[in-house]
Formats: structure tokens, C-alpha cells, sequence
């Protein structure tokens, strides 16, 4: 979710361990100007921004908010949001173009070649896109940060955004979700010589960086087990970004430049963070939380999350294992499949 200028290299050669800090601090300025512009594939449909088609909000429960990943029932019907993508010609994506394995930007292999965004996230759109369009070239991608994500559906900048984002009772509220297509949990990354231990009392006093508007921050503010997390707590001038930050992968930047201790965050995100830099590691045994990823779309999108919901249908008797063995069980191994979709009456 993030910022930072390496990460969609899949090693780094130069900045091992905790050197190189320069280097990934001006890596970092030159990403963070970079990640508010919109992508596409295909410079020509950069500015093709017109706003998504609009949806009444439908009424959300979080007050009796017992089962949030249970979403709407898949249909292959059409409807005026997804008649606005076919009418557009592209599917719009909030996604992330920093996240290692998630939502990246390769390389360039040549002067010539476009540096494109590749990962899990990306690959699920890109079949979204397939299934309503046709093509899954048919999508404009818009690197959204951490924060913003919520915003850019509000505003009809995006259709959906698919960037590793949990399902909770509190965000339902604002958006509407798809089942869910990853299940993933909070973890403290810290450097593998710290004496922090995992999300417990090792935590007191230090300094533990996560994204504003993410789970992590959330956590914390439950139960920080004595840590600082709140940079109007940490009283220096000039500090307010330092633990609470935009995008989540900004945390590493902090992290490997030795301005805090320890980040909280996915599990998923992280494992990818530490096949990045060889000097840090997940704490504890496992998780201590359990969230699952949705497409968020804007409520009232009924048309939109049935269809994507129907898309998932299909995405988990194949596709998904493709795009798991692809991506991500090298760095998060174990997993045997996607979750079970849930569904609400109607």
C-alpha cells in the first residue's frame, strides 16, 4: 500500500540490510509524488476520468453487524453501473502499484518496454475486467494510497477498488464489498535482531508505524500494549507523518531508515515486505487477527457487486490457485485456497 521506490523490484541489490538509507530516502520522495498520479494501461486512456456511474447508498447495518464478509448474491445481470463500464469501454481500479506481489510495478526490461503493474490484486481485475468487457486489457488502473481508498469510490474516481482491503463492520458502512478472496491477519515486521517478540508486551515504548484508515491502526488503538503509535504522542515538531502514514509500505521506508521500531500490519503485505529486505522478519507464531480482502465498490452498486461476486464464482475454482502459486506462495506458503464465499438473503 505504499511508498516506496524498490518496492516493486523483486530483490534488492543494492540496499541490504539496514545500508543504502540515502538511497531509499530519495527513493521514496521520488515514489511518493508518483503514487497520487492516475495509472493506465495504455497511456491513452489516462484522462479518461470521467466519474463512475452514481448509486443510491443502500442501508447498512453495523449496529447488528455480525457476519460483514456475507455480501449480495452473484448474478451475470446487467444494470446502470455496469452498463456505464460498457458504455465507457474501461473498468476503472483503485489499486496499488507498491505492494511486492500484491499490486507492483515490474521493471522495465528495456528502454522501450513499459514498467506495468503485475501481482494478485492486479490479475483479479484484469479478470473483472475480462467478464464485463471482455478484454482484461479493458481497465484503467489508479494507484490509490492506504488512505484514500474510500474516498476514490465516494468521489466516482474509481468503479472498484481491489487493494488487499479488509471487510469490517466499520467500512461497510461506507462501501459495498465482494465475498471475500483472500483471508489475511494483523502481524507486527520488525528487524530480525529486535527484541520484540510479536503483538505483546515487547511492543512497550517503541516506536510502531501503520497506515492512517487501515486495521493495523485500529489494533493499536484497541490494545497498543504500550507502544507509540500516535504521532501527536511522540511531541516533535515536523513528526506527523512518522507512525501514522499514508500508505503502508511508507512504514518500511521508516523502518529501514531506523526512525521507528517495529510496523503492524497484514501478514500478507508483510511476508512480501521481508522477501524484500533480508534483515527483517514476522514476530510471533501467526496472526493475531483474522480479516478478509473484498472488491470494494460504492454502496448502492448492487449491479456492480453481484457481478463481481459472480466473477468470483468462477476466479475460485482455478484462476485463484493460478495466481496464489504466481504470486504468493513462495513468501506466504500454506494456504489451500481462497475462503468460502458468504451470502445474505437477497
Amino acid at each position: 500500500m505504499e511508498d516506496h521506490g524498490t518496492a516493486g523490484r523483486p530483490r534488492r541489490r543494492g540496499l541490504r540490510g539496514w545500508g543504502g538509507v540515502a538511497a531509499m530516502a530519495a527513493a521514496c520522495a521520488l515514489t511518493a509524488a508518483a503514487t497520487l498520479l492516475p495509472l493506465s494501461h495504455g497511456a491513452a486512456d489516462a484522462l479518461s476520468t470521467g466519474p463512475a456511474a452514481q448509486g443510491a447508498p443502500a442501508p447498512q447495518r453495523a449496529d447488528d453487524c455480525e457476519d460483514p464478509e456475507a455480501s449480495l448474491r452473484p448474478s451475470a445481470a446487467g444494470g446502470p453501473n455496469i452498463d456505464a463500464i460498457k458504455e465507457r469501454g474501461k473498468l476503472i481500479v483503485g489499486v496499488d502499484q507498491n505492494s511486492y506481489r500484491w499490486g507492483y510495478r515490474k521493471p522495465a526490461e528495456g528502454p522501450d518496454q513499459p514498467s506495468d503493474l503485475e501481482g494478485f490484486d492486479i490479475d483479479l481485475a484484469r479478470a473483472i475486467a475480462q467478464d464485463i468487457l471482455g478484454s482484461p486489457d479493458a481497465v484503467i488502473f489508479r494507484a490509490i494510497p492506504t488512505n484514500q481508498r474510500i474516498p476514490a469510490l465516494e468521489s466516482g474516481r474509481v468503479d472498484i477498488v481491489v487493494r488487499t482491503m479488509t471487510i469490517s463492520c466499520s467500512r461497510i458502512e461506507q462501501v459495498a464489498f465482494s465475498t471475500a478472496y483472500f483471508q489475511a491477519g494483523q502481524q507486527v515486521l520488525a528487524p530480525k535482531s529486535s527484541p520484540i517478540t510479536g503483538y505483546d508486551e515487547s511492543l512497550a515504548g517503541k516506536r510502531v508505524c501503520s497506515a492512517e484508515g487501515s486495521t493495523a491502526y485500529e489494533a493499536l488503538e484497541k490494545n497498543s500494549f504500550g507502544a507509540v503509535f500516535q504521532d501527536e504522542r511522540d511531541g516533535r515538531p515536523g513528526d506527523e507523518d512518522l507512525l501514522t502514514v499514508p500508505n503502508q509500505l511508507d512504514c518500511l521506508v521508516r523502518l529501514q531508515l531506523g526512525l521507528v521500531d517495529a510496523i503492524v500490519t497484514d501478514n500478507a503485505l508483510a511476508a512480501g515486505q521481508a522477501a524484500q529486505d533480508p534483515s527483517i522478519e514476522l514476530k510471533g507464531d501467526k496472526p493475531f487477527t483474522t480479516e478478509y480482502y473484498g472488491v470494494a465498490t460504492k454502496l448502492g452498486k448492487d449491479d456492480l457487486v453481484r457481478r463481481v461476486n459472480r466473477v468470483l464464482e468462477e476466479y475460485r475454482k482455478g484462476a485463484w490457485a493460478t495466481a496464489y502459486d504466481k504470486w504468493l506462495k513462495a513468501d506466504l506458503p500454506g494456504i489451500s485456497g481462497p475462503p468460502q464465499p458468504k451470502y445474505r438473503d437477497g
